[in-house]
């Protein structure tokens, strides 16, 4: 078997695990619940998921979407965003043969598609994944630095300013950008600037033109000018570019035009 498969198979149990925490992440953290306690249950019966029940993907399908106690359906939505964790997962476990790297990318890429939902439901980045990102990552960086310099934490800290400061000076000035933006802004550009500042600025340029074209398409929908457009979901867009195509594409872009 290819290695960059092999990476992809011992990545997809953790995706799909962390794919079935992030359910929990964005049905709890908007409410303010812990994503500790209590265990899963049923939101229409309020019957506890037993384990058998609670295997990422797989329960769903062989429960055919419904509740093994009441019947309810259970949304398609909870599969879906283990799916979408676990694909990304994977994805920067093919693209990046050096672990730490794999690591560092694939941890980032995991949290993307649950902040996305969140942000696009309750207009709003708990800084409940932010803070503890922050602080996780961080050492992760310091350690593929001082073992195997696969990161560089110098340009961690420009990727962070950089972004998440850039972000903080657009929010400050017009008003329609959170916080939640900027500390996510943070996080990316921590994670990616360790790699290269390039792939902090294809985050950013992915995650302004598509921006960009939502903006066109809520107008175009009917929706007012002064009606709030999350950007949390562009930038979780735009880290999954990058962090997967990064190189390629700014490779493309000098090559091009500079």
């Amino acid at each position: 078997m290819d290695e960059a498969w092999i990476r992809a198979v011992v990545a997809l149990p953790f995706g799909l695990a962390v794919g079935s925490f992030m359910t929990v992440a964005v049905s709890r953290l908007p409410e303010g619940g812990s994503v500790i306690r209590p265990r899963s249950r049923c939101p229409s019966c309020g019957a506890e998921i037993g384990a058998r029940d609670n295997v990422p993907v797989l329960s769903w399908l062989l429960l055919r979407g419904r509740c093994r106690r009441c019947g309810e359906r259970i949304s398609v939505e909870y599969p879906l965003l283990e799916v979408a964790t676990a694909g990304v997962v994977v994805l920067a476990a093919i693209r990046f043969p050096d672990p730490w790297q794999a690591v560092l990318v694939a941890g980032l890429l995991a949290l993307m598609p649950g902040i996305a939902l969140i942000d696009l439901r309750h207009r709003i980045i708990p800084n409940r994944l932010t803070y503890p990102a922050l602080l996780l990552f961080l050492p992760v960086v310091l350690l593929a630095w001082g073992i195997g310099d696969a990161a560089d934490p110098v340009r961690a800290g420009l990727g962070l300013l950089l972004y998440g400061g850039v972000l903080f000076i657009v929010a400050a000035i017009s008003g329609g950008m959170g916080m939640g933006d900027v500390k996510l802004a943070a996080v990316i550009g921590l994670v990616l600037g360790s790699l290269g500042l390039r792939f902090v600025g294809v985050a950013a340029a992915a995650a302004i033109v598509l921006g960009g074209l939502g903006a066109i398409v809520a107008l175009a929908m009917g929706r007012g000018r002064k009606s709030a457009i999350p950007f949390g979901p562009y930038l979780a867009v735009g880290a999954v570019v990058a962090g997967l195509w990064g190189e390629p594409l700014a490779a493309w872009y000098i090559g091009r035009f500079l």
